[in-house]
Parts: structure tokens; C-alpha cells; sequence
């Protein structure tokens, strides 16, 4: 069997960084991409390669989506195929949503939605024709409950959105040996470093603890694993039960 490829957006650091490192010692070979964190792009690319993986990283806008499709079309043709996609990217703010502006509110899904909409479609042609393939999208815990939250709105409707998306896709491409399915974090120390603030909210969690970057990787492998082809459009929550 040939080696397999991911691609994953968002990569070059926190849990996207994670999942390449993971992946790469499992004999995957990646590709992985960033908008603006090119000195992370550089060393996440040579520890990559420092576990004997081929390793493609590049800048990349991936809420273009001719930019998305070149990508997409880069990593094919430089490392052979695209096996999964793992959809990492999704920056956030925090503002009352009668204070939104357009920009802000079309920025949030730009990068958490149209983003996954834009690599998924490039993505899924190569797939199709090779009949597997995974996709893995990130969500976020309590997502799929539709709660309010002021302060965190267009984030929060564009992680709604990935869920929908994602069981389309889960639809679409389940005859061709392709699965879809979404991630939702709840509290996920993915800096590595303590961060005071999430420690405050340990109250909330009934597992007690913040989780880690590793707790997600754990997902991804399993949804991107062969044990794991009869898992199509589900919700995977990684949270310690906080959001459910």
C-alpha cells in the first residue's frame, strides 16, 4: 500500500501541529498550511521531516478558494495523493454581537466555514477516485445544543455550520468509501503553557481538568483510522463532558 497523505490546514502549531507530528510518526506523510505563522510553518515542517515523513508546508489562504483548490492540487502532485483532510483552521473573537461588524462576522466564516467548504469540495474529487478517504472538521462543544452566545456569535454560528456541513459531505461521499466527521473541543490547553483563564473555568468541567492538545490527536487518529470507515457524519465531543 502506498504511504497515505494528510493535509491539514491551520497546521504549523496547537493541535493542528499536534495531529502532523502524530500522523508523521505513524509513517503518514503531510502537508499542512498557515495564513500568518511562517517561523512555526518552518519548524513544524523540519520536525516533521525529523520523523522521516515528507513533509509540505506552505502560506496559505485557504478561505480563497482558488487558493484552497491550489493547495489541494500541490499536495497531489508533489506527494502522489490526498488520503484525509484534516481541517484545523478556525480563528475566533470575542464581541457583543450588536457590535459585530460585517467584516468580523464574514472573517469567522470565512475561516472556520468556507474554508472547510473550500478543501473539502478539491479534496474530495481525489478520494472519490481512489474510494477512501477521511475528512475531519472542528467544531466546537455545545455547538450542536444551538445555545446563545452573545459574546461569541459569528464564531459560534460558523462551528454550527461545520457540523451541517460536514454530515452533507458524510452523505455525499459515503459510497465512495469516504467518511466526514466533526471534532468539538471544549476547553483544550493547545498552547501547551498554563493559561490562567481556562484554569477558571475547570469548575464548569465534570472531568475536573482542562484538556490537551493530545486528547484531540486521539480523536483524529481514530475518525482517520480503518477501525473507525463505519463512522460517518458524528460529532465527536472532546470536552470532559463540559458542553453537553
Amino acid at each position: 500500500m502506498e504511504k497515505r497523505v494528510a493535509l491539514i490546514t491551520g497546521g504549523a502549531k496547537g493541535v493542528g501541529r499536534a495531529v502532523g507530528l502524530a500522523l508523521a510518526g505513524r509513517g503518514w506523510d503531510v502537508a499542512f498550511c498557515w495564513r500568518t505563522s511562517d517561523e512555526a510553518g518552518a519548524e513544524t515542517q523540519k520536525a516533521i521531516e525529523g520523523l522521516g515523513a515528507r513533509a509540505l508546508g506552505a502560506r496559505c489562504d485557504v478561505a480563497n478558494p482558488s487558493a484552497a483548490a491550489d493547495l489541494v492540487g500541490r499536495v497531489e502532485a508533489e506527494l502522489g495523493r490526498l488520503d484525509a483532510l484534516v481541517h484545523c483552521a478556525g480563528p475566533y473573537h470575542r464581541v457583543d454581537v450588536l457590535e459585530e461588524t460585517p467584516e468580523g462576522w464574514r472573517e469567522m466564516f470565512a475561516h472556520n466555514l468556507d474554508s472547510l467548504f473550500y478543501c473539502s469540495r478539491a479534496a474530495a474529487k481525489g478520494m472519490i477516485a481512489r474510494k477512501w478517504g477521511r475528512i475531519v472538521g472542528f467544531s466546537m462543544a455545545n455547538a450542536d445544543r444551538l445555545v446563545a452566545q452573545p459574546q461569541l456569535t459569528a464564531h459560534y454560528v460558523a462551528k454550527v455550520g461545520v457540523q451541517a456541513l460536514l454530515r452533507s459531505l458524510a452523505k455525499t461521499l459515503a459510497p465512495h468509501g469516504v467518511t466526514a466527521n466533526a471534532i468539538s473541543p471544549g476547553f483544550i490547553a493547545s498552547s501547551g503553557e498554563p493559561d490562567p483563564e481556562m484554569q477558571k473555568m475547570v469548575k464548569n468541567i465534570p472531568a475536573g481538568y482542562v484538556g490537551s492538545n493530545a486528547d484531540a490527536v486521539s480523536a483524529v487518529l481514530f475518525l482517520l483510522s480503518d477501525e473507525a470507515r463505519y463512522v460517518n457524519g458524528t460529532n465527536v465531543h472532546v470536552s470532559g463532558a463540559w458542553g453537553i
